[in-house]
């Protein structure tokens, strides 16, 4: 992933307030259409110029080719704030964070994501590597807002059960854990979208944790079909299970590793 900066330089006269919602908001469908990764971008002013500073899968991930309808309209009202496009430096390589998937095709794919990630959910099943969203055609009018948002809610019920100090966390661990829970449901279908698009077999995850023994998780079945999924030697070191009907992969219980 890369460090970029955008330079926002003023033609007119304007306010703080318009030129901060101008270019929040061209943020905002930035990283709802998976070209820019987090949920804060520092902004600093100087010299009738604005700059933000963000982080990108890749180099070209602002490249106006992967720009999806709103982006491209956040950019045209850039001006009733009085500001011209966004000039466009790369800083580097984040050497904090995980390198893309390279671009090449891939015999399957994971919807995967934990609450320290903020990179994209969908990884290459061969390397387990985080795919762009942008590189994507578009899961749901026009971008990727809803995968995004889906890994947003995925992150918060993570953290809430990782504390385990109060009472929400058994709700919390349940969205992420019961193949029955509005949260599973959610994305298992914006898998099925994903793998419907891009041709590509598209797993998963389901977050494993409890059990009464480890011989008996060894044995538990696929949560949708009840069929045998345990694989012979686990995936990446974290899926022991895969069933390739319902295209879901899982961990055996954190309790037992």
């Amino acid at each position: 992933m890369y460090v970029v900066e955008l330079t926002f330089e003023c033609f007119d006269d304007t306010t703080v307030s318009a030129v901060d919602l101008a270019v929040n908001g061209l943020m905002d469908a930035l990283r709802y259409n998976g070209q820019v990764l987090g949920r804060e971008f520092p902004m600093v002013m100087g010299d009738g110029q604005f700059h933000v500073r963000a982080v990108c899968p890749e180099k070209d991930s602002l490249n106006p080719k992967f720009h999806s309808p709103q982006v491209a309209l956040k950019i045209r009202q850039l001006s009733e704030a009085s500001l011209l496009s966004p000039k466009l430096k790369v800083l580097g390589r984040d050497i904090n964070s995980e390198a893309s998937a390279e671009d090449t095709p891939r015999s399957w794919q994971v919807l995967y994501t934990t609450y320290v990630h903020t990179c994209s959910p969908l990884r290459c099943g061969e390397t387990l590597l985080p795919i762009p969203l942008h590189r994507l055609p578009a899961t749901f009018n026009g971008d990727h807002k809803a995968v995004v948002k889906w890994q947003t809610e995925w992150q918060a019920c993570d953290e809430i059960q990782m504390a385990g100090s109060f009472n929400a966390e058994y709700a919390a661990l349940a969205e992420i854990q019961d193949a029955d829970s509005r949260l599973f449901r959610k994305g298992w279908d914006i898998r099925g979208r994903i793998e419907y698009l891009t041709k590509v077999p598209t797993y998963y995850y389901q977050y494993r944790v409890g059990g009464e023994s480890a011989e008996s998780e060894l044995e538990r079945k696929c949560p949708k079909c009840g069929g045998d999924w345990r694989l012979d030697s686990p995936l990446h070191d974290v899926f022991h299970f895969k069933c390739d009907d319902c295209r879901i992969v899982s961990n055996l219980s954190w309790d037992f590793q």
